[in-house]
């Protein structure tokens, strides 16, 4: 007589079978219609040209119905730099085009990318792989080397700079720093100079003293007179020269003439030209506090005063819709554009104005208060953001709530957590499951999901019980949350979704007495 037992296989060791080891993917176009299927463990979407996917096979880059087009070579994508793909195998890193190219074998401990280079490191060698030549060039036993955001390649050794893609490829020098502009720092043993993108001098190295302030301009020292640089890919710019102590005190540079401050500088001249100022102070992304003789004090900006000189101000901070919040007698309050008090300094904090409304504080906790100084709401929050379509995020007690412009929470219980998302929405998170509100506070979603991801404003792709699935955002269902992933493929005009795993059961036969029987 003959039994059957039913085994159920686990997943992870169905390596010797494809159809055992990978799970279902299911393509569907835009309009629900199913396109394909494919057998992956992972799929990735990492650009418009980009899919990869995973299965018993090895790494691949898919074409857009899922085919395998280029063997990776390697376990699982360790960085994806457009163009580059970079691929983690047992041996290293290595690199791979966008299009397919093989650049870099999987041996690399470190690979910096740039458009057309590539600079791998293994121990203290390095390697240069350029595009257009399709060769690997060995840079040899370094001590560092790097690819700059221009890409340029700097290389480091035995205390010396150099420049090997420049035609000038042995030159040493003391320093090379990259920094946010288009232009090298160098110096040499002559003095300091400014190196274009191809490597040639664009300001020979004579200047004595140079450092770089922001883009492509640099502020410097030669001999008796100080020079704000503008970098050129011919010939560098001297934006400004003069004899006179030029101060770069962090962002600020300000100009003295006989010892007394006159001049408030930009990296291509003079932004302020001014008797009486006595100090200024940076308070904002190129605004600054300028205060002069007989307690005089103006909040100046690029383009000029944003709030001017005024008596018995104490201090100016960046503002908005007109007002700047200001203080004096150690209190603040609102002034216009003239220095004129709005609002009465009698606030110990402010905020700024968003749809004419703002914060203030008098204790711990903040109200609100509106643009003529009237109080909407009394203090009773810990944190109120900026109000946005009508509506701020506001905390009290741990908790989290989207108040009206009357000062009034739109829900009576709070959340853990709200963020408002690009698309207008609110997602909000309470004892570890998420939900998600429309730009009114309306619920679109319940709170009882463990995840949410907008993808489109109607296309919520959500996970609930360890599911997932896609909802729109009327709650309506696009797919069931009954599946193990979903990757929007929008540039493919598709949507690839991952089949929950179904155990593979086998039927094996099973003698009741004796031996098994073999091939049993």
């Amino acid at each position: 007589m003959i039994t059957f037992r039913f085994l159920i296989i686990p997943f992870l060791l169905l390596l010797s079978s494809s159809t055992l080891f990978s799970q279902t993917w299911e393509v569907y176009d835009l309009q629900g219609k199913l396109k394909s299927r494919a057998i992956y463990d992972r799929i990735e979407v990492l650009s418009e040209s980009v899919i990869i996917g995973k299965n018993e096979n090895g790494l691949s880059m898919l074409s857009r119905d899922l085919k395998p087009m280029v063997n990776l070579k390697g376990e699982e994508i360790y960085q994806y730099l457009a163009p580059w793909i970079l691929v983690k195998g047992q041996e290293g890193i290595g690199a791979f085009h966008e299009y397919g190219q093989q650049a870099f074998p999987l041996e690399y401990e470190e690979i910096q990318t740039y458009f057309n280079f590539l600079l791998g490191k293994k121990g203290s060698e390095y390697w240069l792989f350029e595009k257009g030549k399709e060769k690997i060039t060995p840079l040899g036993k370094l001590d560092g080397a790097k690819l700059t955001k221009n890409g340029m390649v700097i290389t480091q050794k035995g205390g010396s700079y150099f420049l090997p893609l420049s035609k000038d490829s042995e030159r040493p020098y003391q320093l090379l720093s990259e920094n946010d502009g288009n232009y090298l720092l160098a110096k040499e043993s002559t003095g300091y100079g400014i190196i274009n993108i191809d490597g040639d001098y664009v300001m020979d190295p004579v200047v004595d003293q140079l450092e770089h302030t922001r883009g492509d301009f640099f502020y410097g020292f030669d001999e008796s007179q100080y020079l704000l640089i503008k970098g050129h890919e011919v010939q560098s710019d001297v934006a400004y020269n003069s004899y006179h102590r030029i101060s770069k005190e962090g962002v600020l540079m300000l100009e003295y003439i006989h010892g007394k401050l006159r001049r408030v500088m930009e990296e291509d001249g003079i932004l302020l030209d001014a008797v009486g100022m006595e100090s200024v102070q940076l308070v904002g992304k190129e605004l600054f506090n300028v205060r002069f003789r007989e307690n005089k004090l103006g909040l100046l900006g690029k383009k000029g005063w944003l709030v001017q000189p005024t008596s018995d101000l104490e201090w100016i901070k960046p503002g908005s819709e007109g007002l700047y919040p200001a203080g004096k007698g150690g209190m603040a309050g609102f002034v216009n554009s003239s220095g004129e008090w709005v609002i009465e300094p009698k606030f110990a904090e402010t905020g700024n104005f968003s749809e004419q409304i703002s914060k203030f504080r008098n204790t711990l906790s903040w109200g609100l208060i509106s643009i003529d100084g009237r109080i909407i709401s009394e203090p009773k929050w810990d944190e109120i953001k900026d109000f946005s379509s009508g509506i701020a995020v506001a905390k009290s007690n741990g908790q989290f709530f989207l108040l009206n412009k009357n000062g009034e929470s739109i829900k009576e219980t709070g959340y853990d957590q709200i963020c408002r998302l690009k698309e207008g929405y609110f997602l909000v998170e309470k004892s570890g499951k998420r939900g998600l509100l429309d730009n009114s506070g309306n619920e679109i979603l319940p709170v009882e999901f463990e995840n949410i991801q907008v993808e489109k404003p109607d296309f919520l792709i959500v996970r609930k019980d360890g599911l997932t699935g896609v909802l729109n955002q009327k709650g309506d269902v696009i797919f069931p949350i009954s599946y193990q992933e979903i990757v929007a493929d929008w540039p493919g005009n598709q949507i690839l979704v991952k089949e929950l795993y179904n155990p593979v059961v086998i039927q094996m036969e099973e003698p009741t007495e004796g031996k098994r029987k073999k091939g049993a």
